[in-house]
């Protein structure tokens, strides 16, 4: 005999708090699942990791509904980006440590002219401080033991795709981007790059994700708005949008024998 019901089949859109990752934000789904009756295997995934000085939109994705994750991730993403051309940083963030950088102040119109260099499929080196690997190693992991010897990773640059880049605010040192771009974009390389192109500092100061693909922070839920037993009443259904498009590349693959190439 089992008290479990059935398993919840839908997403949540949450707003993730400041100092939670990804994966503790999933955590705690999966707790209140729980508490509501779903079995204790019950799948939780997201659809597209936040660091954990980033806030905003991640999808929570629910039982079955994991299988679209791919179909998340690859959509659009927004973001409001703080990039502070003051200082530099191992990390690219405020994670550190931080370095003041003896420069003059950089004029507005200096930065929207060399904007739409970033615009476009550009080549993207990501943090030293990554989820990417190297030789099967998360580079996160290789950065933190060669710091004391010196020796930090270098990734290889990738092909990223950068939709628009509209500056919401500026204050030296503190430059407000509002940021559209396709899947694996790092915007804290975007911050990096851009303050060296300016002859500046440049790290990321604050991150919110304010929106993914058809999902936007309007509609976004705290871990606070959540009951603490969640049911399949409490979920959202999978937008029609989104299926559909699956079923669109479950067509195409099966014509073909080629896999495309995945990117975190």
């Amino acid at each position: 005999m089992t008290s479990e019901h059935p398993s919840p089949i839908g997403l949540l859109v949450i707003d993730k708090p400041l100092h939670k990752t990804s994966m503790h934000v999933c955590a705690n789904v999966r707790a209140r699942l729980r508490r509501g009756g779903s079995p204790k295997r019950i799948k939780v995934g997201h659809g597209g990791t936040l660091d954990p000085l980033a806030t905003g939109v991640l999808v929570i994705l629910i039982g079955k509904a994991t299988k679209l994750q791919d179909r998340i991730m690859v959509g659009q993403k927004r973001y409001l980006a703080g990039i502070d051309l003051a200082h530099t940083s191992r990390t690219d963030d405020r994670e550190g440590p931080i370095e003041p950088i003896e420069c003059d102040p950089v004029s507005e119109s200096s930065i929207r002219a060399v904007l739409p260099d970033f615009i476009g499929t550009i080549m993207q080196r990501p943090p030293a401080f990554s989820a990417m690997k190297i030789e099967g190693r998360r580079a996160y992991h290789l950065a933190r033991n060669a710091e004391h010897a010196g020796d930090m990773p270098s990734l290889k640059p990738r092909p990223v795709r950068i939709d628009t880049i509209d500056i919401v605010s500026y204050e030296w040192p503190i430059l407000t981007l509002d940021i559209s771009c396709g899947k694996g974009t790092y915007i804290r390389s975007l911050a990096r790059d851009l303050g060296r192109t300016l002859g500046a500092g440049g790290m990321l100061s604050s991150l919110v994700r304010t929106s993914v693909g058809p999902f936007s922070i309007e509609d976004a839920r705290t871990l606070d708005d959540l009951p603490e037993s969640l049911t399949q009443h409490d979920l959202l259904p999978i937008p029609q949008q989104i299926l559909d498009q699956s079923a669109s590349d479950s067509s195409e693959s099966s014509g073909s024998s080629d896999s495309p190439a995945s990117a975190s």
